[in-house]
């Protein structure tokens, strides 16, 4: 199998989207298809032996679409009907509204009723040849009942009444086309972040050259108010990068040699020269935008539901019509029937608020993968946490610095560890180290330095013979802490204690898990049970210890195995089974962890995991909205016409008011910021 992406024109709702799917999916070879109304593309997973692009090609051709970027050559003649439609409604609007008024009782009478009628043909031809051709391919769209109406005005005479229709189906085209594109603003805000060209070093010249130039290893050279062009590390300069693109951090980052740079970040201070290690779509920005946009494509309950609505909603509307007839035979109320139900803003209701949120999330630094996740995610009963890297540092940090001796401190107790440990490699060194510079302690110089492997260090040290050993002291060791015994010339002087240290702000993130109502949170880790009983006891929650991967999975499949919708929040290469199990996977860390996961923390703040669940939580609550306003809107608006107290003018009027209201609602979403 093959995966492969094309560019589609002509897709302006998700109707039309659904009609692409249709014509696509059905072709032999063809595995999965995804198509992406925000992007305007098509993802489609095939076997290339069974179809081919010109396959692809017919297929969204006869289902009344273009593949490709290339300019359509119809566009001026569309512009001449578009401009022709707008000054015809705009006169007519006045007409109407003046004979209302008494000032053109006799306008309309003069015009002889051919005239009127080409005018609503020519004015009405874009929607109208759109119907004709999709009836010709058996399709249905939301126009047909509106062009049956029109037919129906005008089959009784009404040719004004057809006319104020068409120039509100007309201007509804333009309401939808604008919910579309806002729908995809905070994607195109995305892309526009990225640097167009790149300086590089090339044999010691300067060369400015476009970014779909750039290659691996070139070194860039980037100065004060550049944005990175690619990810990257550093081997030369320092600077203050403002990473927010990326990470959402509020405050720039200071960045040395040896530190990995993102494409897409801004240089505030200083210069660097990076060796490029990922470009374009590789890159962190590329795989945010690729993500953002494939996101469209994961369609939860609410969305299946919604879109079966749709399917079955315009045929119940035509019986509406037919009843509407039978029981009334009044053609105007007929024509009311056809021209208000409006199936558009039911296939909208929730992806636009899907794609408005999931967009304003990538911004602060929330990357979600898919609509669906969002809906899970409101609905969430359990979290599984993994400990090391996700609730800590990932690192040892010294605790405790316990002398025994009148003379030493644990100043001097901890500068000594310092100079015996100076050469070792080991984490529990660095971080004696890294007390020890904390602190601003002098620096020793060690000699004769022995690694004595499994058990710690040996080191001559202002002539004395000093040794670190790990040890079992009771106390310490009972707290989940890692112990070392310090002993000069054959005697113990000191412990020190060492432990992978809470992360500041999970207190604080867990309390406010609580607060939105989770009772089940598990921390779930393959280390010793004294360590993670201590931070366990610490945090307040429940546990369980020397778990392999596959212990983790097991546990997620357990919870879901009794119904639970389960959350797995991790950051490690063994994390990656359960955050592929469970419902939603929330990564923060290593690219196997992140590609097994559906929802990505670009930065390790877990501020954002309770900001997850309360954007996942406002989402639907915006959907909700949107489905009840719509329905509600159709059920009275069906109704009223059906029963003679809505004239066709007023419905065609109200047409539109179900996307305008879709989008006022849903792009509450796309104003949202993070709650702290």
């Amino acid at each position: 199998m093959k995966t492969i992406e094309i560019p589609i024109q002509g897709m302006d709702c998700a109707e039309c989207a659904h009609h692409v799917h249709r014509a696509i999916a059905q072709l032999p070879g063809v595995e999965s298809v995804s198509v992406l109304l925000a992007g305007q593309k098509a993802l489609i997973q095939l076997d290339p032996a069974r179809v081919t692009l010109p396959d692809l090609q017919r297929a969204v051709s006869d289902a009344g679409y273009r593949v490709g970027a290339m300019p359509d050559q119809s566009a001026m003649s569309r512009s001449i009907f578009n401009l022709f439609g707008i000054v015809f409604g705009a006169v007519l609007m006045i007409v109407v509204f003046g004979e209302g008024f008494g000032v053109f009782e006799q306008l309309t009478a003069t015009i002889p009723p051919i005239l009127g009628y080409g005018l609503v043909i020519l004015a009405g031809y874009p929607v109208l040849i759109k119907v004709i051709r999709a009836t010709l391919r058996r399709q249905v769209i939301a126009h047909t009942l509106m062009t049956i109406g029109v037919l129906a005005a005008l089959l009784i005479g009404e040719w004004v009444t057809a006319g104020v229709v068409v120039f509100l189906m007309r201007m509804g085209d333009y309401t939808e086309r604008f919910t579309a594109e806002r729908s995809r603003q905070a994607l195109r805000s995305l892309i526009t972040l990225a640097p167009q060209t790149a300086r590089v070093d090339h044999e010691g010249q300067e060369q400015v050259i476009p970014i779909d130039q750039l290659q691996i290893d070139d070194v860039v050279i980037v100065r004060p108010g550049e944005k990175l062009p690619a990810d990257g590390q550093v081997i030369a300069g320092s600077a203050t990068i403002d990473q927010s693109a990326i990470t959402g951090e509020s405050l720039p980052v200071e960045i040395g040699v040896g530190d990995s740079v993102f494409a897409a970040t801004l240089a505030q201070f200083g210069s660097l020269r990076v060796r490029v290690t990922a470009i374009g779509a590789e890159s962190t920005f590329g795989q945010v935008i690729q993500m953002v946009e494939a996101a469209e494509a994961h369609r939860g309950e609410v969305q299946r539901l919604a879109d079966r609505f749709a399917g079955y909603f315009l045929p119940v509307v035509a019986t509406i019509a037919i009843l509407t007839w039978v029981i009334t035979q009044n053609p105007l109320s007929v024509t009311a029937v056809l021209v208000v139900a409006c199936s558009c803003s039911i296939a909208l209701a929730t992806p636009i608020a899907m794609l408005a949120s999931i967009g304003a999330s990538a911004k602060f630094g929330l990357l979600i993968k898919g609509g669906k996740y969002l809906e899970i995610l409101a609905q969430a009963q359990v979290i599984l946490i993994d400990k090391t890297g996700t609730l800590t540092e990932g690192r040892p940090q010294i605790t405790d610095v316990i002398p025994l001796t009148d003379d030493h401190t644990p100043d001097t107790l901890l500068t000594l560890a310092a100079a015996a440990e100076r050469d070792s490699e080991h984490p529990l060194a660095e971080s004696i180290r890294q007390a020890a510079q904390t602190r601003q302690l002098p620096r020793l110089e060690p000699s004769d330095f022995t690694a004595l492997p499994g058990v710690g260090v040996r080191a001559t040290v202002q002539g004395h013979q000093l040794e670190i050993v790990k040890s079992d002291e009771t106390a310490l060791h009972a707290q989940g802490k890692t112990v070392m015994a310090v002993c000069q010339d054959g005697q113990l002087i000191g412990y020190l204690a060492a432990m992978d240290t809470l992360r500041p702000e999970i207190p604080a993130a867990i309390a406010e898990l609580r607060e939105l109502g989770f009772s089940e949170i598990r921390m779930i880790t393959g280390d010793h049970p004294a360590v993670a009983a201590a931070i366990a006891q610490h945090l307040g929650i429940a546990y369980d210890a020397n778990l392999l991967p596959q212990d983790k999975l097991a546990l997620v499949r357990a919870y879901q195995g009794r119904g639970q919708r389960v959350v797995m929040i991790g950051d490690g290469v063994n994390d990656a089974p359960a955050l592929a199990q469970a419902d939603v996977g929330i990564a923060l860390g290593s690219d196997i962890a992140i590609e097994a996961a559906h929802l990505v923390l670009m930065r390790p703040d877990w501020r954002l995991v309770p900001e997850a669940f309360r954007v996942a939580r406002r989402t639907m609550q915006v959907v909700r909205l949107n489905l009840g306003f719509t329905m509600g809107y159709n059920t009275i608006g069906i109704g009223l016409a059906a029963l003679g107290v809505l004239p066709p003018i007023l419905a065609a009027s109200l047409q539109s008011l179900p996307d305008l209201g879709i989008l006022a609602n849903s792009s509450r979403l796309l104003r949202q910021t993070r709650h702290d």
